[in-house]
């Protein structure tokens, strides 16, 4: 792997850490996971030498760049699989290898059942600030065709405990789900908001043809996912959190207060830097992109990249092991790359975009956008383009316009 060119200090710096293993895997993930008796030859002893392995060569390719991570985020999988101790011998991988910027937001996501007291606890005395939830429903049936195996009333337990550690709390929500109704699907919101998370995330079930669910819908087992049902449930969630006092910042998350947003995921949507440890774990490193999503670093175009590691555990330890890149392949980001991933990435977001941002060209578009409702006409007056209610119901539609 080459060296990277140190890269101007305003641009942040974060690192995601993918750790593969899952109790079961649920019928419609699509996540580079592996279930016991999936991972012949790799355990989890192994991934995190292996992990650790990565962190000493990614400092050696970043050397001369002395940013410290500003948000580490742990993924799966489920990183709570792991014992206490290995996560926080990982964090602590991490503050060797690049330190941690001061307040830095440390997230580790779980599974209700894979928590107690006492492992949160001792995540919150290590520095972990954060925990993600997979609660997906509060629905009985709707757990069971996810093939979620943990227990309802696991959830409520488990946030108490991390509340108790002094750990932000965000839970994840899935709607759409084959079999399930919009009175489930408010059930399930009623049931998160009670618990009065700092933070929501809410994701439309899609279900991709290689998963198993995926093969039950080619059956005729599971009946295909209505998309104006899913509409419909998109503008339920959105009016029951805000009703609650949450406000979407990103078009599938809400956060109760200013500064309880998803930092790392912030990093993705501002086309940030980071660095992704462990198999098939993604990276990227580029140009300084300013607060206004535009590339401000003319010289460093070529510079930017994106790489992507290899996806089984076992040959993921093996490069490592033999002092070699684990990554599978790299793709190289041109200018122009860099620009339209810029519009695709924070239209998402509530605070839009510049006008500017966008080619002279586009101006039809815009006014086409505006005029179906997509793009609010105020703020676009204002120079700024940003997604409505139905806009974000249709974002696809909008990157697709003005890109």
């Amino acid at each position: 792997m080459a060296q990277v060119v140190p890269v101007t200090p305003h641009r942040d710096f974060g690192v995601y850490v993918h750790v593969p293993f899952c109790a079961v895997r649920c019928g419609y993930c699509d996540f580079n996971t592996y279930a016991p008796g999936e991972v012949e030859g790799a355990t989890r002893e192994g991934y995190v030498e292996a992990a650790l392995g990565e962190m000493a060569l990614a400092r050696a390719v970043m050397a001369g760049d002395d940013r410290a991570a500003f948000t580490v985020f742990f993924g799966g999988g489920t990183p709570t699989m792991l014992d206490p101790s290995a996560l926080i011998a990982l964090l602590e991988g991490v503050r060797t290898t690049w330190g941690l910027a001061p307040g830095a937001e440390i997230s580790t996501e779980a599974n209700p059942d894979s928590v107690s007291a006492e492992s949160l606890a001792a995540l919150a005395s290590a520095g972990f600030t954060r925990v993600s939830f997979g609660m997906q429903s509060a629905v009985g049936h709707v757990l069971a065709t996810l093939e979620r195996t943990h227990n309802p009333d696991n959830v409520a337990k488990a946030v108490a405990w991390a509340k108790q550690a002094g750990l932000a709390v965000s839970l994840d929500l899935i709607y759409g789900t084959p079999g399930e109704s919009l009175a489930d699907w408010n059930a399930s919101l009623d049931a998160a908001i009670a618990l009065e998370p700092d933070h929501v995330s809410a994701y439309a079930l899609v279900i991709e043809p290689a998963t198993k669910m995926g093969a039950q819908l080619r059956r005729g087992d599971v009946e295909p996912v209505d998309l104006d049902t899913q509409a419909d449930m998109y503008e339920a969630a959105d009016e029951r959190l805000a009703a609650a006092g949450y406000s979407w910042y990103e078009v599938s998350n809400w956060a109760r207060e200013p500064g309880q947003e998803c930092r790392h995921n912030l990093a993705y949507w501002r086309s940030q830097d980071w660095w992704g440890i462990g198999p098939g774990a993604h990276s990227y490193l580029g140009p300084s992109i300013g607060a206004e999503g535009k590339e401000t670093n003319k010289g460093m175009e070529k510079l930017a990249e994106r790489w992507w590691n290899v996806k089984h555990p076992r040959a993921y330890a093996a490069r490592v092991g033999a002092g070699e890149s684990p990554a599978q392949e790299r793709e190289p980001l041109t200018a122009q790359d860099l620009a339209l991933e810029s519009v695709m990435l924070r239209i998402r977001l509530a605070e839009g975009i510049p006008r500017d941002a966008v080619q002279a060209d586009k101006t039809g578009q815009i006014a086409s956008l505006i005029g179906n409702g997509i793009l609010d006409g105020r703020a676009a007056l204002a120079g700024r383009l940003k997604l409505t209610l139905r806009g974000r119901l249709l974002a696809d539609a909008a990157v697709r316009a003005l890109t």
